[in-house]
């Protein structure tokens, strides 16, 4: 066993001396509102019976106090496939909590949007700020003060950090992430990239394309691609707020049923009046929070995360940037290649040993805090086995070597020496850079921009034949304050075919890309965004433009400082974006975690 890498305890150590104010704050808050935590006894009675009410199968025991209740928090629906599984875990998981002398109730639900429904179109410039819905939701859900501890039901992009971060406000009560896994894996992820680009083209046709995508997202579960939804159930796995080995079991097989079921009797068994009281804001610390951005960094995850990863640690009183993820990026090994940063996708991540392989390796490595306060263990080494079933009965084993070295490799010999997750700072401000999907030769394009409002500007450029060159796409107002901040996945069959046409391309955003991004490098999440006069509304089309992400830049040497920025298009209405315009208005930037209500509430 290795000890912790020094980079790794001298950033943490950075983190914990500029949250020290912060975290004590935190810990101050969790702490009253355990000892506010009301005895149920003592609630009165009219208020009892509103709660009590439409548990028939379970008042007596309510009425009795008779064990803990558990707060079911679901992101369940039926249009995202991911979350679809989760209509019949509510009633499971209210029989499973009778065997471990408890009681569940659903406390709420929130919303949960598909971004891959979504993208494209307006309704994605609702998908950033829905983090904070959910996040209000979560916290609406759990006001109640009737329950000891908070199962919560969800998976992907925005859904995750919003449950953290409302549940972290509620931070004495225990809490327990349960996922539903991945869908079977459809076609190869090479063939649904080509067909993409042959439709960007037109050398597709609608139809094509529409049966390509089917054969792809199929049936109910998690997109086996590694993006956003995945990169979290990785999260948590890191964090130790999952049953270890959870995230990527599928959904409806008799192991997901176990691991499901054990996680309700465990989240019982972590009360306040218990001897294991293990409350999620003591879980969720500065170490846990390192650990989260480890992993992203050591298997190549989602880019979002460079800004829900800021918006967590808030909640709990943490304080993060960029230049952390940068730091750590620099000492951590890639050990993963999942789609879009390699062939195989999430199943064949898992059979290739996953993330108790990932966990173990680098707690082996000195890569990791193991000491951690998990709801699965001691510690971390927990997180370094998988799950299995010996007849009936839920066992966990080591996971032995890579069964796939094209996908999973060790420390000692990773895909790259860095975990390809770069901060570029220049005249045109600061931005992340996922150079673990991107080719060395690409790391650095310079070349004449183009500048654009929109995505749709780009594709019909594109179309035109006017993008048939070097160039450095600019998209500008499309940060949190501007439109809220829309992932742009419109750009990468254009952009990808441009560059296999032989031309260097790069992509400069305050927009966000996420990790379905693939292999166009792109300096993304620029901050200060345009709108209010950031420097990309100072460019103009042809001012050179330099991204390097072995140097760290991004600059021009156009001169900024005699120009007036650009004026932004006009807020947008319709789909409901006019209902958002408070969100907009209090943004932060994209550094800080892009979030209206952290902004709002001083965090």
């Amino acid at each position: 066993m290795s000890e912790l890498h020094p980079e790794i305890a001298r950033v943490t150590a950075r983190i914990v001396e500029k949250s020290r104010d912060s975290r004590r704050r935190y810990l101050d808050l969790i702490a009253r509102e355990a000892e506010r935590q009301p005895d149920r006894a003592q609630v009165s009675c009219s208020n009892l019976a509103h709660a009590y009410a439409g548990a028939l199968e379970d008042q007596d025991a309510l009425k009795a106090s008779r064990g803990p209740n558990l707060a079911i928090v679901t992101a369940y629906n039926d249009m995202l496939s991911a979350h679809q599984p989760y209509h019949a875990y509510p009633a499971q998981m209210k029989v499973w909590a009778r065997e471990a002398g408890a009681t569940a109730q659903v406390a709420g639900g929130t919303p949960a949007m598909c971004d891959g429904v979504t993208q494209g179109h307006d309704g994605m410039e609702l998908s950033l700020f829905s983090r904070d819905v959910i996040a209000l939701s979560t916290a609406v859900a759990l006001s109640h003060a009737m329950y000891d501890g908070a199962a919560l039901l969800g998976i992907c992009d925005k859904i995750v950090p919003g449950l953290l971060i409302g549940a972290l406000r509620f931070g004495h009560l225990p809490a327990i992430f349960i996922p539903s896994g991945p869908m079977p894996s459809g076609i190869s992820n090479k063939e649904k990239q080509k067909v993409r680009q042959l439709y960007a083209e037109g050398k597709a046709s609608r139809a094509e394309l529409l049966e390509s995508e089917s054969a792809s997202y199929h049936s109910p579960g998690t997109c086996t691609f590694y993006g956003t939804a995945n990169s979290n159930q990785m999260m948590m796995e890191m964090m130790g707020l999952h049953m270890p080995g959870a995230a990527f079991v599928p959904p409806n097989t008799p192991l997901r049923q176990a691991l499901t079921r054990a996680a309700t009797h465990r989240l019982a068994a972590m009360g306040m009046e218990t001897q294991d009281y293990r409350p999620l804001g003591q879980c969720v610390d500065e170490k846990a929070v390192v650990n989260a951005m480890i992993g992203l960094l050591a298997t190549g995850g989602s880019t979002n995360h460079a800004i829900h990863l800021p918006a967590i640690a808030r909640a709990a009183g943490v304080q993060v940037d960029w230049q952390d993820l940068a730091d750590l990026s620099a000492v951590i090994p890639l050990v993963c290649r999942v789609y879009p940063n390699g062939s195989g996708d999430v199943n064949h991540f898992h059979a290739a040993g996953g993330m108790g392989y990932v966990i173990r390796e680098l707690l082996e490595a000195g890569l990791a805090h193991r000491d951690i306060l998990t709801v699965g263990g001691d510690d971390l080494t927990a997180y370094g086995r998988e799950p299995g079933l010996d007849g009936d009965s839920l066992t966990w084993r080591d996971p032995g070597p890579s069964g796939d070295d094209t996908m999973l490799k060790p420390p000692s010999d990773p895909f790259q020496p860095d975990g390809g997750m770069r901060l570029l700072t220049g005249n045109l401000g600061r931005a992340t850079f996922k150079s673990s999907a991107v080719e060395r030769e690409r790391w650095t394009i310079e070349a004449p921009c183009r500048v654009f409002a929109t995505q749709e500007e780009v594709i019909e450029a594109f179309k035109r034949g006017e993008l048939d060159r070097d160039v450095v796409v600019v998209v500008r107002f499309q940060g949190p304050r501007a439109n809220g901040m829309p992932e742009l996945h419109k750009l990468t069959p254009p952009l990808g075919v441009l560059q296999d046409r032989g031309y260097r391309v790069a992509l400069v955003t305050d927009g966000r890309m996420s990790g379905a991004s693939g292999k166009v490098p792109a300096a993304i999440h620029v901050t200060p965004e345009a709108l209010g006069g950031g420097p990309l509304s100072l460019l103009r089309d042809g001012d050179p433009v330099r991204v390097c992400a072995g140097t760290g830049e991004l600059a021009t040497t156009a001169d900024l400082d005699a120009r007036e920025p650009a004026t932004p298009p006009e807020q947008a209405v319709g789909v409901g974006r006019e209902l958002f315009a408070m969100f907009r208005r209090s943004a932060d930037g994209a550094e800080r975690g892009g979030s209206a209500m952290l902004a709002e509430a001083g965090l």
